[in-house]
Order: structure tokens, then C-alpha cells, then sequence
């Protein structure tokens, strides 16, 4: 319960973290992970890759996936063995924890279903040139990406904005999360990077606005990865109903938060904070 819009936002900041408990626990367990594949494969080198690293994860933590990148040998390498490798890991794993409720390979890592939270074990190898080649099982084909230099690039604009960056991405991800997540929350990431390049952030709310201003008309566009190993990562945009979609829920949301700071302005906070709610969903708390 709030008083202000202000309030609101700083509670829908912290009801977007996970908790220094369940950050110790994944430490542990990606820990965990990380040993069980060394004992059985020939490994160079492991680390924690995704939203974790770059410190956008939002709660609930049950929702989300670790990532962890595995580097191996290039012994392992196959230009055609993207499949069978994921299932070599997908062995490993079962070794470690035979009483996993689900250890299943989808089409880049082999995912861990804990009780309480994913994690994505995605066997890598270093590309010549920098970089790490991960495999594409479906579109049986290697895939080239960085996720240090996302990483980054992330804390580097983090840094620019004064520390506001990463809570704003957070929050457009619990926005997101409440719309149906009609975007990937990679591409909303870098997108959010692209909108506020030099821009200076205010305040949460009108950091907010503006950014659902900006993705109504940049949205269906592609997007370079700014790390620079995909060209667009908007590509899953690939049909006219997903484009509208997308647009349609960043206009609503935007005409809700436009609608959400008149009412502030003429002093409705109570009915300010309902229209913010409507936004960010159980995320954002009630007035009282």
C-alpha cells in the first residue's frame, strides 16, 4: 500500500528483485551444475550468461532460467552436431541429478526443471575471431554470440544513466510479463539500450512513458544485436498479427500512462496509482 505515485514506483522496484536468499541459491546450484559437467566432459572454462548476468532478471524467480555457458573442447565440435551434443549433456546431467522432475533439451541448451527456478546449460565452444559458437538444433546450425560484451554493454549504459537503467529495463519487463510477454525479453532489452542512448532519465515514470512511445514506432523494425552477432532480433516478429499485437499492447499501455500522469497532475493520486496498476499489474501496489 502507497500514498504517492512516487512510492509506487520505488515498491515496484523492489517487488521486481529477487531476494538475496534466492540469489544465494542460485549461486549454489549453477555452482552445482557447473562441477557435474567438468567431472564428465573435457571443459575450459564455464560461467553464467542471460538476464542474471546482466542483472535485468525480474521476479518471480520460479519463472525464470539461469543461464549457464559451458565451454568445451573443440574435440566435441561437429559442424553437423548440434543435436547430438545437446543430448551428451542432457546424459551428464541425468547422472547428477537422476531425481530431476524434468531434464529436457530444447533447441540451444538442455534445460534443468528445478522445483523452484530453470536452468539453461548451453555447451559452448570459443569462435575464432572472439566470441562463442552455440548450437541451433533445430535449424541444425552454430550460432555466434557474446554474452560478455552484452554484459558490458549493459552495466557500461547502466553506469551512463546514473543506475536507473537497469531498474526501468526491469521495470518495462514486468510490463511485459503482464502484457503476455508478446516480445522477447532480449530484444525489449536492447531496444530499451537503443531508445535511451544520451537520454537522460528523470524519473521512473516518465522514463516509462517515454520508452512506450518510442516502441510503438520501432518495435516491428529489425534491430543489429549490440554486440554485433545477429542482425536483427526482431526476426521472431515474423507475421503481420504478431506485429499488431505487439504495438497494440505498447499503445494501450502508453495511453494508460499518459492518462496515469494527467491524473497525478490534477492531483486524483488515488485514481493515478489504479491506472499505473492497470500497467504493471500485481507488480505495482495499491493506493493505501
Amino acid at each position: 500500500m502507497v500514498k504517492t505515485v512516487k512510492q509506487g514506483f520505488e515498491t515496484l522496484k523492489q517487488n521486481l528483485e529477487i531476494t538475496d536468499l534466492q540469489a544465494t541459491t542460485v549461486s549454489t546450484r549453477q555452482q552445482n551444475v557447473r562441477e557435474s559437467i567438468a567431472a564428465e566432459m573435457n571443459i575450459l572454462d564455464s560461467f553464467l550468461a542471460g538476464s542474471y548476468k546482466r542483472n535485468t532478471m525480474i521476479a518471480p524467480l520460479y519463472e525464470s532460467d539461469i543461464d549457464i555457458f559451458v565451454i568445451l573442447h573443440p574435440d566435441y565440435y561437429k559442424s553437423d552436431g548440434q543435436a547430438f551434443l545437446l543430448d551428451k549433456v542432457k546424459t551428464v546431467l541425468k547422472k547428477t541429478y537422476p531425481k530431476t522432475p524434468e531434464i529436457s533439451r530444447n533447441g540451444q541448451a538442455v534445460t534443468i526443471t528445478f522445483n523452484d527456478f530453470m536452468v539453461d546449460v548451453v555447451p559452448t565452444f570459443n569462435r575464432q575471431g572472439g566470441g562463442y559458437l552455440i548450437p541451433d538444433s533445430i535449424q541444425k546450425r552454430w550460432i555466434s554470440t557474446d554474452p560478455s560484451k552484452h554484459t558490458e554493454i549493459w552495466s557500461a549504459e547502466n553506469k551512463s544513466h546514473n543506475g536507473d537503467l537497469i531498474p526501468l529495463i526491469k521495470m518495462m519487463k514486468g510490463w511485459n510479463k503482464e502484457n503476455n510477454a508478446v516480445l522477447r525479453s532480449f530484444h525489449l532489452e536492447s531496444l530499451i539500450i537503443k531508445i535511451l542512448k544520451d537520454i537522460k532519465i528523470a524519473d521512473f515514470k516518465s522514463g516509462v512513458r517515454y520508452l512506450l512511445y518510442h516502441l510503438r514506432g520501432q518495435v516491428q523494425y529489425p534491430l543489429p544485436d549490440p554486440a554485433g552477432y545477429d542482425d536483427n532480433l526482431a526476426s521472431y516478429l515474423d507475421s503481420q498479427d504478431k506485429i499488431r499485437r505487439a504495438i497494440n499492447g505498447i499503445e494501450s499501455a502508453y495511453q494508460k500512462a499518459v492518462r496515469a500522469e494527467q491524473l497525478e497532475e490534477r492531483g486524483e493520486v488515488v485514481e493515478a496509482i489504479s491506472k499505473w496498476k492497470e500497467i504493471f499489474g500485481t507488480y505495482f501496489p495499491a493506493y493505501g
